[in-house]
């Protein structure tokens, strides 16, 4: 009896030390997929095939990697607001690109679309500490450009990119006018948990009540919950209903820690809407709801505003944007 005790304790305690040992082997390549599967990490099409006016840009992140993106704008001359875009952890920008295009006619904006580290064209490796400095390099390369409003720059992200705009939009106050998330979860910790049931005893953010003795191993934390309560800029949450990868309950979470300490944030859920295509099966009140968003908070400025708030910088930043 004894014997088998042991047997069974060895065991378990060879199932706990080889789960850790994927987790620390192989964590990066469950949170981050540049490339998937069947298709190769290069773009399957350029925005020139949607027949849209873009740039190609390069830059450097902070530690040097070289990183691409693409500028795209309704018109060349559109000084209307410009949005910058994190994807979700799979595929290449190039897979939003239809989803942008109707971005552009519909809010009359500009679209800045990065591709993180190890994705697309960028070189490198995912992990959260570079992605956040990728995003860091994006949004500054934003605020030097000279043909765009830089004071209607908005954060947009989805799924993983909402974890990423959330840590950008909170150490930008100043450069980010506003943010939206879709379908965002409230930290990697939590979603271990849901897409691998047996680590929710083992893996959890800040409400799991399991011990939590794995969470030291986890890498990408991403733990938006604690960072969306700290930002004080506007934030529209968008959540679909039936997203079969995050639960809507993690949205309903990120906007309840927001709200106690930001009285600018606005939530709207869609029946229907999936993980990947809420804002197609939204349909027009999808995108009714952003345009409203970004006329409250983000609105274009009157010719003479610049001048008359006497910076002479033309970067208006409304009291509204720092309520707490």
């Amino acid at each position: 009896m004894v014997s088998y005790v042991n047997a069974l304790l060895y065991g378990v305690g060879g199932i706990v030390v080889a789960g850790m040992a994927l987790l620390v082997a192989f964590q990066e390549k469950l949170v981050y997929v540049p490339v998937l599967p069947g298709l190769t990490k290069s773009y399957p099409i350029t925005p020139s095939r949607l027949r849209l006016v873009y740039e190609d840009v390069w830059l450097r992140s902070s530690d040097g990697v070289r990183l691409h993106a693409w500028f795209i704008k309704l018109l060349p001359d559109c000084r209307g607001p410009t949005i910058l875009f994190f994807q979700e952890n799979a595929g290449n920008i190039a897979h939003r690109l239809e989803m942008v295009r109707i971005m552009l006619q519909r809010l009359h904006c500009n679209v800045f679309m990065l591709s993180y580290r190890g994705y697309g064209a960028s070189d490198g490796y995912p992990s959260q500490r570079g992605i956040i400095r990728d995003a860091q390099a994006a949004l500054d390369h934003l605020s030097q450009r000279t043909d765009i409003d830089t004071s209607r720059i908005i954060v947009f992200g989805r799924s993983l990119g909402g974890a990423v705009g959330a840590v950008l939009t909170k150490n930008n106050p100043d450069k980010v006018a506003a943010l939206i998330l879709e379908n965002t979860f409230t930290s990697i910790l939590d979603m271990a948990g849901v897409l691998l049931p047996f680590l929710k005893w083992f893996i959890g953010g800040s409400s799991s009540k399991g011990p939590k003795v794995l969470n030291f191993v986890v890498r990408s934390p991403w733990s938006t919950i604690d960072v969306v309560g700290e930002i004080k800029q506007p934030i529209l949450f968008l959540s679909g209903l039936q997203d079969e990868m995050v639960p809507p309950s993690h949205m309903q979470l990120l906007y309840a820690k927001a709200a106690t300490r930001n009285n600018e944030c606005k939530f709207v859920d869609f029946p229907n809407g999936m993980h990947m295509d809420t804002w197609l099966t939204g349909g027009d009140q999808y995108w009714r709801t952003i345009q409203q968003f970004l006329e409250q908070h983000v609105p274009e400025k009157k010719e003479n505003e610049s001048s008359s708030n006497g910076n002479g910088n033309g970067n208006v930043f409304p009291e509204i944007f720092f309520n707490s």
